[in-house]
């Protein structure tokens, strides 16, 4: 990732999986996303850095995402867990969240969809399906409007 955007729209993955963090860092890198990409490993993590907790409070180390790609199987917390605590929040309720995971379980779906996820991605496992993935999904999301957050 070459350059960061001066409006910079910052991502927030929460995935607990080394070798599927490293495959989304690269499709990145491929399809040149300048987004500043955040990471945190588990649920509880994804939480905490969008409520500024704990080692997540300074907005200027982590600043509030634009969009969250959430993973379902995580540990501490899974990710319809996670989804249902943003959307429950008046703060980030409107915040967009796409969930990339494995799980292609009707009821992760189904319960997703009426938690009010925007996106449901079944991750590719071939590192150019994936590459094209995050590519659409960048895609898509520099021609929506964002709602505002009450942060």
């Amino acid at each position: 990732m070459n350059r960061k955007p001066a409006n910079a729209c910052h991502i927030l993955l929460a995935e607990d999986n080394e070798h599927d963090i490293i495959s989304i860092q690269r499709a990145f890198e491929k399809n040149k996303i300048v987004n500043p990409l955040h990471i945190v490993r588990n649920g509880v993590e994804c939480l905490d850095y969008l409520f500024r907790r704990g080692q997540y409070e300074d907005p200027h180390t982590s600043p509030t995402p634009t969009l969250v790609l959430l993973d379902i199987k995580m540990p501490k917390m899974d990710g319809i867990t996670v989804l249902r605590n943003i959307r429950e929040s008046k703060e980030i309720s409107r915040m967009p969240v796409i969930m990339l995971t494995t799980s292609k379980d009707q009821n992760d779906i189904t319960e997703s969809y009426d938690l009010g996820v925007n996106a449901y991605i079944v991750k590719p496992v071939e590192l150019e399906n994936l590459a094209e993935a995050i590519k659409r999904i960048e895609l898509f999301w520099q021609i929506v409007e964002k709602p505002p957050l009450n942060i």
